[in-house]
């Protein structure tokens, strides 16, 4: 039995991992990827992380696990298929009777909630549970994407951008992710179209300056992707003003697909309330409607999807569920 069970090591994660153990939990991460690090690893640069301007994503997510590794976090590579409540009988001190000599009897049963975490390793079982599984990229939704998926349609530029030297590709989005997607690919592709469903971005100021200043890359405003085209391969892709209603097709090599992200809280939506679009409802302190489970990061309800604020979701998470145990009287 495990004080706390944390499910993911992205940054929330492994920041929770750090504080729980700092704070002399009994506690478990799973992540069921093999590397540590979530999202963060497919970011090729961050340059707004305090103490670390430039720093390549793959580095961050390694130090990071590197800080728990040294501490002497506890890991477990496992998919998490389910979790669910679970009441144990505990025993606790009676108050003190000059009558009661044995020691049997200066206890008495009680009932106290814990949860077990169904995994393909095996049933885990925690008094608390940290739920920092992070986000997986949107889709388009659109025909060719899912055929061609890996054959030139991809969600990760820094992941598969390589394939693309001297190509011609097209991002699709108009974030943060999709901006810097087009800056990376911008640097080995021959072109690189930046497709965009409205007439300006909501990427940050210097990205958008960035990139407007690059002369390998063209934005196309106010047009989103109708269909994939290609047999086997992406070939070309098929756009819709809009505005006008006019249509075109564009030849590409590859399609990166940037248009956000969904919590990944399918495990939890039976259990925690969560808002319209899957994210865990918790404030900063990470407490959900249901007693010991935390949310952290970005499968949290925020404004702001940021590697930092991960990071202190993770310590926050870890100070609720102390107070939790505490409070619940099923400490160690």
């Amino acid at each position: 039995m495990y004080d706390v069970i944390i499910i993911g090591s992205g940054p929330a994660g492994l920041s929770a991992s750090v504080y729980a153990k700092r704070a002399g939990l009994k506690a478990l991460t799973l992540e069921k990827n093999p590397v540590s690090g979530g999202q963060v690893l497919n970011t090729y640069e961050v340059d707004n992380y305090l103490g670390l301007p430039g720093i390549n994503g793959f580095d961050m997510g390694m130090k990071f696990r590197e800080h728990a590794d040294g501490l002497g976090c506890e890991f477990q590579t496992a998919e998490v298929l389910s979790v669910c409540k679970e009441h144990r009988e505990e025993k606790q001190l009676k108050a003190a009777s000059v009558n009661e000599t044995a020691v049997d009897a200066a206890f008495e049963p009680v009932r106290a909630q814990g949860f077990m975490i169904e995994t393909d390793e095996g049933v885990f079982r925690a008094k608390a549970v940290v739920a920092a599984m992070g986000a997986v990229h949107a889709k388009l939704g659109i025909p060719g994407e899912e055929e061609m998926a890996g054959r030139g349609v991809s969600y990760c530029a820094t992941c598969d951008g390589a394939f693309f030297r001297g190509k011609v590709t097209a991002v699709i989005g108009g974030g943060d992710v999709a901006v810097e997607d087009a800056i990376f690919l911008a640097r080995g592709c021959e072109k690189v179209y930046l497709i965009h469903r409205r007439d300006e971005l909501r990427a940050a100021k210097i990205l958008q300056e960035e990139v407007m200043s690059l002369p390998n890359v063209e934005i196309i405003w106010d047009t989103v992707a109708e269909k994939i085209e290609g047999n086997g391969q992406v070939e070309g892709i098929s756009l819709k003003n809009v505005k006008t209603g006019d249509k075109m097709e564009l030849p590409v090599d590859g399609v990166f697909v940037a248009v956000g992200i969904l919590p990944d809280s399918e495990i939890l939506k039976e259990i925690v309330n969560c808002d319209p679009k899957g994210y865990v409802l918790a404030g900063e302190d990470g407490v959900t409607d249901v007693p010991g489970i935390f949310a952290a990061g970005d499968i949290r309800s925020k404004k702001l999807r940021q590697i930092v604020t991960a990071v202190a979701d993770g310590a926050s998470a870890i100070q609720s569920v102390q107070e939790y145990l505490l409070q619940a009287k099923i400490t160690k």
